[in-house]
């Protein structure tokens, strides 16, 4: 009996052993000999190549892109496919500095109906855009043509985004579009202030996105959330330069979707032109909603509006100031946020004429104003926010409702 378990357990090992082995993914590697992709040279083809096949497999895949530098010219790499599949980034992929060279539509990298991705590997998407933005005029050019954005998700489920950084995008750093659930962890989004339009991270029309221990710093909103979204949760974002976080804007467009379900923990944002925000445009072609939104242990350093609800907003001059926003906000709380603000008006919220924002909560609000422009203050409009534990000056100079 000793001798044939002796004799067995071998054997099993063996076969443990070889079904692990079987379980792992299969890795592509775009510097092998079959692909053929050499550093500081164009991988395009290669990764193309890499992506069929691993996009074929009835197993799962990895493509390894190793350290080194590689130049890609872009692509969208397109499902359904066969098996869950890491693409994984060790080194950078540098775009081409001049947009011309990228692909017709204005993304860089692309997924489009993917399920099961994981993109990890701690390496950097380069969009090289520096010069792009000094070329940026849409602020006053409504011809001018939208700039590549570096990462774009479309229709992307049950998919990771794990430890790599956008760095320098010509346009947008992250968008997602129609994806469910959706990790993002670990992210890095690098962009100097002065790159227009660079948001970080953009959600539009998804549901059960969740953004965690991630840096971003950048010209523009470090994430942004848009119409049709749904159940997002943002933890431990550290956020500055930039605009802040920001809900919209909303309103502008005539198909939009409710927006709710949006909950914001225990972020940091520094040097931020806004803190925590909702934005909507006047004159909506379209009714909508905004709610059951929360805003939850958020600490500001040198914020310019910590706290604000926007129903004016209108960059540029390019809507009719005097007509009201037709999005209602309901359902929302500002709860245990502290710091220093760069502006003496440290909570602003404007709601719209005619449809006054319901059920806003502030509570435990701390913010030191530390320049010379006067006191610290707050203006409310078309709005009777419940008050808990927020000092005289911050508990909205009109239309308050004390609780």
């Amino acid at each position: 009996m000793g001798l044939k378990l002796k004799n067995v357990l071998p054997m099993f090992m063996f076969l443990l052993l070889a079904s692990t082995a079987k379980a792992q993914p299969a890795a592509l590697d775009v510097t092998s000999a079959k692909y053929g992709g050499k550093p500081d040279s164009d991988i395009t083809q290669a990764l193309e190549k890499a992506w069929t096949d691993a996009c074929a497999s009835t197993t799962p895949s990895k493509i390894v892109v190793p350290k080194g530098t590689f130049k890609f010219v872009g692509t969208t790499f397109k499902g359904p496919c066969k098996a869950a599949i890491e693409f994984q980034v060790q080194g950078t992929l540098q775009a081409p500095v001049d947009g011309s060279q990228l692909p017709k539509d204005d993304t860089w990298i692309g997924f489009d109906h993917v399920d099961g991705l994981t993109l990890s590997g701690g390496g950097t998407f380069d969009g090289q855009g520096a010069q792009s933005w000094k070329n940026n005029d849409c602020n006053k050019n409504r011809e001018c043509k939208s700039k590549h954005i570096n990462l774009r998700f479309h229709f992307l489920t049950n998919s990771k985004i794990l430890d790599v950084t956008s760095k320098d995008s010509k346009n947008f750093h992250v968008n997602l579009l129609k994806c469910e659930k959706v990790e993002i962890k670990g992210f890095t989004v690098s962009a100097p202030k002065e790159s227009m339009n660079t948001d970080g991270i953009h959600i539009g029309r998804s549901t059960g996105i969740s953004i965690t221990d991630t840096t971003i710093g950048t010209g523009d909103d470090c994430i942004s959330i848009g119409d049709g979204t749904k159940d997002i949760t943002v933890t431990n974002v550290t956020c500055g330069p930039g605009h802040g976080i920001a809900i919209g804007s909303l309103g502008r467009y005539p198909e939009e979707e409710p927006v709710s379900g949006i909950n914001i923990k225990k972020c940091t944002l520094t040097d931020t032109t806004n803190g925590v925000r909702i934005k909507t445009w006047p004159a909506s072609p379209k009714d909508g909603t905004a709610s059951d939104i929360h805003f939850e242990d958020i600490t500001m350093v040198n914020v310019g509006n910590p706290i604000l609800i926007d129903q004016e907003y209108c960059p540029w001059n390019e809507c009719k100031k005097g007509v009201p926003s037709k999005v209602k906000i309901s359902n929302v709380s500002f709860k245990n946020i502290k710091g220093t603000c760069t502006d003496p008006v440290a909570v602003k919220l404007v709601c719209a004429q005619g449809m006054p924002c319901e059920n806003v909560e502030l509570s435990d609000i701390d913010l030191k104003y530390t320049g010379n422009k006067g006191p610290i203050t707050s203006v409310c409009s078309n709005v009777k926010p419940t008050i808990n534990r927020v000092p005289q000056p911050l508990a909205c100079a009109t239309g308050a409702a004390a609780a």
